[in-house]
């Protein structure tokens, strides 16, 4: 198989990564009262702390107005609260609530031993050179079609 073969096979190979990645997650949220786009407002805020929606936007590489969504409903949850912004007034700061937080450390410590099950096929170095091919091809591919969405 040709290279360009086989790189047209690994982009094409991202969409049933992705949707067994999401029935995984799926899974692992049930019973938890969380929705996938809820955990990932929740996971931003885990790894990144508090911040605006529009933040929460770009690390989620989607549109704001879709965010703001996924937000409200953490909001009415009481997994998250807001906060006074001193950078900008109007743009309020999402941060977790003690119960927010607990929950997404619960559903991450469950993907992550899932991960552990799964991981014991792989070596390290191919782990770190699929990340590497997948990070390069996306900031290509990015490039080559005018950026994010």
């Amino acid at each position: 198989m040709e290279k360009i073969d086989r790189l047209y096979h690994l982009v094409w190979m991202s969409r049933p990564l992705m949707q067994v990645a999401e029935l995984a997650v799926e899974q692992g949220l049930e019973g938890s009262g969380l929705t996938v786009r809820m955990r990932a407002v929740l996971e931003i805020l885990r790894e990144k702390g508090a911040l605006p929606v529009p933040e929460i936007a770009r690390h989620l590489e989607i549109q704001r107005q879709y965010v703001q969504v996924m937000v409200n409903e953490t909001l009415a949850e009481g997994l998250t609260e807001q906060r006074p912004n001193p950078r900008h007034k109007r743009s309020s700061l999402l941060v977790l609530t003690d119960k927010g937080q607990a929950l997404i450390d619960g559903v991450v410590a469950r993907e992550r031993g899932l991960l552990e099950a799964i991981g014991d096929g792989f070596e390290e170095q191919e782990i770190t050179t699929a990340l590497d091919v997948v990070r390069r091809l996306t900031e290509s591919l990015k490039g080559k079609t005018g950026g994010e969405r």
